[in-house]
């Protein structure tokens, strides 16, 4: 699979191969958005989903990928590092406000910091075309979240911390986006750098989720939260896989904006199973994200 990916590298098919890998992510990254947000509290359905990654991660990396050289080994560390932040904060968001209103904000701050971001790590450029297309697609996802939190039930303090988090969790968005695609492209074979990744990454969230879940008067039932932390997982891999591999075989900037259109399929998710509203406003501005998409991609 490594030598498949690197003989894409450059290839007059990685533009489109990028192009429907970026777009797999941005399904089943609102996929892992509403598990995580689910009914079981953010931080022990993180804890579940990181602590089952690692443990399937685990044989692979031993086992099946070529192993890391020294370098890498720093370079997953700083990734460890940036992602216990990301997601410290992301439950953080979480558990401060609603579905709706947080994880639109936090994608639409990504793509646009991380576009800014790539154009000093990556020398990529964009037209003024495709820098509309950022534009349109952040500011309607912005638009969108803020005709959630006008229609929002939350008291305006915690209102306005949950806002606070949802604006640092994006900024970490930008930056584990920028620095990942940085170090899977140092490392020889990509699969070396994402078994890795998880393997690594698992190791704090569970502990905090153990010791979270000890403290509380009445926990939930461990089976079920389990459950759903093997299928987070496994959506996981999916997602942040997918993105990565984009990452590397072409554009960090444009794979970015495409993973956002994930907010369309979060929008659904919010519908079909945690019974919220999807009016002509709110469908009016998925469209919107979804030709800022569009129009990035073929700019």
């Amino acid at each position: 699979m490594g030598a498949w990916v690197q003989s894409l590298e450059g290839s007059a098919h990685a533009s489109l191969v990028a192009m429907g890998l970026a777009l797999f992510a941005a399904v089943t990254h609102a996929v892992f958005g509403a598990l995580q947000k689910g009914r079981h509290d953010p931080w022990l359905s993180r804890g579940a989903i990181d602590f089952s990654y690692s443990l399937m991660a685990l044989p692979v990396a031993l086992f099946v990928v070529p192993w890391p050289e020294e370098d890498a080994w720093w370079l997953l560390g700083g990734a460890m590092l940036i992602h216990v932040g990301y997601k410290f904060c992301q439950a953080k968001a979480y558990s401060s406000g609603d579905f709706s209103v947080v994880y639109p904000i936090v994608r639409g701050l990504g793509p646009l910091v991380t576009v800014l971001a790539v154009g000093e790590v990556f020398s990529e450029s964009y037209s003024a075309l495709q820098w509309f297309g950022v534009l349109l697609l952040s500011g309607a996802i912005f638009s969108l979240s803020w005709f959630n939190i006008t229609r929002a039930t939350l008291g305006r303090r915690r209102l306005a911390v949950a806002i606070a988090w949802a604006v640092v969790t994006g900024i970490f968005v930008a930056f584990y986006t920028t620095y990942d695609a940085f170090g899977i492209r140092a490392t020889p074979d990509p699969f070396t750098f994402l078994a890795w990744f998880f393997v690594l990454d698992g190791l704090v969230f569970p502990w905090i989720a153990f010791f979270r879940y000890r403290a509380m008067v009445h926990p939930p039932a461990l089976l079920p939260l389990l459950g759903r932390g093997v299928i987070g997982g496994l959506v996981a891999y999916l997602s942040f896989g997918s993105v990565m591999l984009a990452t590397r075989i072409d554009r960090v900037g444009e794979a970015a904006v495409l993973r956002e259109t994930s907010v369309v399929f979060a929008a659904l998710i919010g519908w079909l199973f945690l019974g919220e509203r999807i009016g002509p406003v709110r469908a009016g501005l998925v469209g919107l994200i979804a030709l800022g998409a569009v129009v990035v991609e073929f700019g």
